[in-house]
């Protein structure tokens, strides 16, 4: 996965939507499945959402801010969003 990123007027206390990013990467982790490549993808993370992506997505830290979210994390995050 690239990049993600949420507009402006999205972001902080005065969001409008909640969720885009996990929606966003609930959707990436779908076509992962659908491509036959068992959910898994990886992306680079802003340093400050490490912890985040960790708790909220049960992404997993590969090395510096690498990042990947596996089948079980992924088979998680696509059933969340797309029931």
């Amino acid at each position: 996965m690239h990049l993600i990123e949420n507009s402006q007027a999205n972001k902080a206390a005065a969001k409008r939507y909640i969720g885009v990013a996990g929606n966003l990467i609930a959707f990436a982790c779908k076509l992962s499945f659908d491509c036959g490549y068992d959910g898994y993808i990886s992306f680079e993370s802003k340093t400050k959402l490490i912890a985040h992506y960790q708790t909220h997505l049960g992404a997993q830290l590969l090395f510096g801010n690498v990042m990947a979210i596996d089948t079980p994390a992924a088979s998680k995050l696509v059933r969340q969003y797309f029931p």
